[in-house]
């Protein structure tokens, strides 16, 4: 298999990190490597927990000093995977929203020649469990109102459990993304819309959430602004 890592910002989930890690490294893939970008933000025990597990040769704990929150670990942890050689990168949820024993099925469609691979909630064989009901509304609604706004077609236009080749993420400059919050995950897609891409399965357990009104004012805005940002974010 093609070097790939696992990229998952983190903040304050000392509860579930030893277990995710654990999950993580125990796929059978010896080409698997997690790169866990711990949020300043974060107060607890986690960086210490993530560090334990370097000795593995398979974590590398990035602790994101300048953090402005989740999506600039994302990218951050993007730009560090590259600098390192990843074939594959892979985000995913640190608190144990996305499962890793679903990793595999990303692995499988990069190899199969897919440029991204979409975890869906939406499609046969995905699902939602413990959301709120007013989560599960955004979530479909935010969905339908991105693929009439964007003339996508995906099922799951939300969701942050996916994966990409290489030369996908390395087109973008990542600095020129609108987002900082929820509308990060649509702006990609959007952005992908034109690769080679599947969406896959996915099941997600709500955990906590930091999805506020203003994250639903930014996403609005935002979703009117992205045909014309384009071109700064892909400047080739």
């Amino acid at each position: 298999m093609k070097k790939t890592i696992v990229v998952m910002p983190v903040a304050n989930e000392e509860r579930t990190m030893k277990r995710v890690i654990q999950q993580i490294l125990a796929l059978p893939y010896d080409a698997l490597y997690l790169y866990p970008v711990v949020d300043a933000y974060s107060k607890d025990r986690t960086e210490e927990i993530i560090r334990s597990f370097e000795h593995t040769g398979r974590v590398k704990c990035i602790f994101f000093a300048q953090s402005t929150g989740v999506i600039s670990c994302y990218l951050e942890g993007y730009r560090q995977a590259l600098e390192d050689g990843a074939e594959y990168i892979i985000e995913m949820d640190g608190g144990g929203s996305h499962l890793p024993r679903e990793i595999p099925q990303f692995i499988e469609k990069l190899q199969a020649g897919y440029d991204c691979v979409w975890g869906s909630r939406f499609i046969p064989g995905g699902g939602m469990k413990n959301d709120p009901l007013y989560r599960k509304i955004l979530s479909y609604g935010g969905t339908l109102l991105s693929n009439l706004v964007l003339g996508t077609k995906l099922k799951d236009m939300t969701s942050g459990f996916e994966g990409f080749r290489r030369d996908v993420l390395a087109q973008f400059d990542f600095s020129k993304f609108l987002s900082t919050g929820h509308m990060y995950q649509t702006e990609m897609k959007f952005y992908c819309r034109n690769c080679r891409q599947i969406e896959v399965p996915i099941h997600y357990r709500a955990g906590k959430s930091s999805l506020k009104a203003a994250s639903v004012t930014e996403a609005l805005r935002i979703l009117f602004q992205l045909k014309g940002n384009e071109k700064h974010v892909r400047p080739q």
